[in-house]
C-alpha cells in the first residue's frame, strides 16, 4: 500500500466516501457468523467508512492504514460515535505477521478489505491472513461501487471529461472495481484454498456535486490536487457541464467477495 493520501484528501475522503448500507453489514456478519466475541481487522480503512459500522457489530474492530492523517480522522470520527472498541493501526498489508504476533494465541474472526486492495499484493496477503482466522472466519474483500468517473450515466460521462482536462490525459482508472478486477479477488481467494461465496446489495443514493468533486479529490495523492482556485474552477466547470444541476442519482453496486 501507499501512504499519499494526507492533509487535505483524507479530509475530502471523510467527508465524501460513501458509507456502507446495513445490508453490507448483515452479509458480513452472516457469512462468518461475528458477533460480540468476535476481533475484526480493517486493512485499508481510511477514515473508517467499514470500520465503524463494524464496531457496532462486533467485540473489538482494528483499522489499519499508512496514512496517519486518515487514521487521526478515523479516531475522531469513532470518538464522536462513541464506539470505544475501536483501534487504529499506522500500518500495511506487509505488517499482518507483527499483527499476527500482538495477537498471540488470540484469533480474528474477519479480515475486510475494500477498494484499497487494488494497492496491495492478493496472493500473499491472503496466505498470510488464513492463521489469523478462527474456524469459521474469514476474508471480504468489499467493491463498494465504481469509480464516479467510470460509470455508464450522463453524469458520470460529464465528470469524466471534467477530470481529463484538469488532469491533461485520459481518466481510465477502475481501481479493479469492475468484473476483471473481482475477478483477480476470486481467482487469488481460491489460490489460497478459500471457499469462495459472493454477495451483492444494490441501492439508489443522491449524489451532490460537492460529493463527485470530494469524491474526485479524495483518490488524488496529495500532491497532486489542484490549488484552491483550481478546484473552484473544476467545480464550476462540471457545474455547467451538468447543466446547472446540483445533484443526480448514483445506481450503487456493492460486490462482497467471502473467502471463508
Amino acid at each position: 500500500m501507499k501512504a499519499s493520501f494526507s492533509g487535505e484528501v483524507a479530509t475530502y475522503y471523510a467527508r465524501h466516501r460513501r458509507g456502507y448500507p446495513p445490508e453490507v453489514l448483515d452479509a458480513l456478519v452472516e457469512a462468518f457468523d461475528l458477533g460480540p466475541d468476535d476481533t475484526a481487522v480493517d486493512l485499508g480503512c481510511g477514515t473508517g467508512q467499514l470500520s465503524l459500522p463494524l464496531a457496532a457489530r462486533v467485540g473489538t474492530v482494528i483499522g489499519v492504514d499508512p496514512e496517519p492523517d486518515m487514521l487521526a480522522l478515523a479516531r475522531q470520527a469513532a470518538l464522536n460515535a462513541a464506539r470505544p472498541n475501536a483501534m487504529w493501526l499506522l500500518g500495511d498489508d506487509s505488517d499482518l505477521p507483527t499483527l499476527g504476533r500482538l495477537l498471540g494465541d488470540r484469533t480474528i474472526g474477519a479480515l475486510t478489505v475494500a477498494v484499497a486492495i487494488h494497492f496491495m499484493d492478493r496472493d500473499p496477503l491472503f496466505r498470510t491472513v488464513r492463521p489469523l482466522l478462527r474456524p469459521g472466519g474469514g476474508i471480504a474483500v468489499i467493491t463498494n461501487g465504481a469509480p464516479l468517473w467510470m460509470q455508464d450515466t450522463e453524469w458520470s460521462g460529464a465528470l469524466r471529461e471534467c477530470l481529463q482536462r484538469l488532469l491533461g490525459h485520459p481518466v481510465t482508472a477502475t481501481c479493479q472495481t469492475d468484473e476483471a478486477g473481482r475477478l483477480h479477488h476470486q481467482n487469488a481467494l481460491v489460490r489460497a484454498g478459500y471457499r469462495y461465496a459472493e454477495s451483492l446489495v444494490q441501492y439508489d443514493a443522491v449524489l451532490t456535486i460537492d460529493d463527485m468533486v470530494g469524491g474526485v479529490f479524495s483518490a488524488m495523492s496529495a500532491e497532486r490536487l489542484p490549488s484552491a482556485q483550481g478546484r473552484v474552477r473544476f467545480t464550476d466547470e462540471l457545474r455547467d457541464a451538468l447543466g446547472g444541476r446540483d445533484r443526480v442519482t448514483e445506481r450503487v453496486r456493492v460486490w462482497v467477495q467471502f473467502g471463508v
